[in-house]
């Protein structure tokens, strides 16, 4: 059985804007006509939705439970007919996108750049930056993160995996031992990044474990360097160390201690209608990076 949708626009923008001369202007139509409409409206419902004066016009108690449901039901209509057009549409404009520094530069910019091949009328602004930007607030369309999530405002689509490696040179070890055991690092010189902790598993349970060196830096490629040059164990990301430990520059310790894979995310704004030039990119950057670890590009 289909509904008759006739007078509920014309209800609900009545409803908004609390005048029937308002309403007809928004809608391009007579005010006789969106009179009419919502009172044939009132008539197939048996209800009074609004209270009309030569004043005002408010809503009944009624006529706010049906409004609810109404606008939910011509929002959910409008984003039905914007999915569609979408499947016609190319990315056009503006895109701004910020993502880490080096997972970026090796392995999101030249993907954006293989999409703007694509869609050559597209234009990308790209920040890499280890900051995390506020999304909103600086206009950007998606945020690349990794690890864990903590802002819960934003939506997010996991992409990928990375995995976090305890490593060290082979000079290193061979002159200072290989630790074995977490209680084992207290003995060594542990090169710290900007939050002075390892993630690692301790009793089967991931914790963040304090260690101690006399090195601590914001750069893992610094970091990476210094491990290279036998100065202490280092935890970084694989785009940091995975063409070391290939080729035995590194050596991966403590593997049954190690935490599970992190998350690579594309993070947006919260909209219920995603643009299309955005929801295309994330699916591109998904049918790219699903699936691999970090090990695999």
């Amino acid at each position: 059985m289909l509904y008759n949708w006739e007078g509920i626009a014309e209800f609900v923008t009545v409803a908004e804007t609390q005048s029937f001369t308002l309403a007809a202007k928004k809608l391009g139509i007579s005010t006789a006509h969106v009179s009419r409409q919502v009172s044939d409206l009132e008539s197939r419902l048996a209800t009074k939705l609004l209270h009309r004066t030569t004043r005002k016009v408010s809503i009944t108690e009624a006529g706010t439970i049906y409004y609810q449901r109404c606008r939910q039901l011509l929002d959910d209509l409008q984003e039905a007919e914007h999915a569609v057009n979408d499947l016609h549409s190319k990315p056009t404009g503006k895109l701004k996108i910020t993502a880490p520094i080096t997972f970026g530069e090796l392995i999101i910019a030249p993907l954006i750049n293989n999409f703007i091949a694509r869609y050559p009328e597209l234009e990308v602004e790209l920040q890499l930056s280890n900051q995390k930007m506020d999304l909103v607030a600086e206009g950007y369309d998606l945020g690349i993160r990794q690890g864990q999530l903590e802002d819960s405002s934003m939506m997010a689509k996991r992409l990928a995996t990375r995995t976090l490696f305890v490593c060290a040179a082979p000079a290193y070890l061979a002159a200072f031992g290989t630790p074995t055991k977490l209680t084992d690092l207290n003995q060594h010189n542990c090169l710290q990044g900007s939050l002075g902790h390892w993630r690692l598993q301790d009793n089967g349970k991931t914790r963040n474990i304090h260690i101690n060196g006399n090195l601590r830096c914001n750069s893992g490629r610094a970091l990476a360097d210094a491990a290279l040059k036998g100065l202490g164990i280092v935890q970084l990301p694989g785009e940091y160390v995975r063409g070391y430990i290939r080729k035995g520059q590194l050596l991966p310790l403590l593997g049954d201690y190690c935490a599970p894979d992190e998350g690579v995310w594309a993070i947006y704004p919260h909209n219920k209608h995603l643009l299309p030039k955005v929801r295309m990119l994330i699916d591109y950057l998904d049918q790219e990076l699903s699936g691999k670890s970090d090990l695999a590009y």
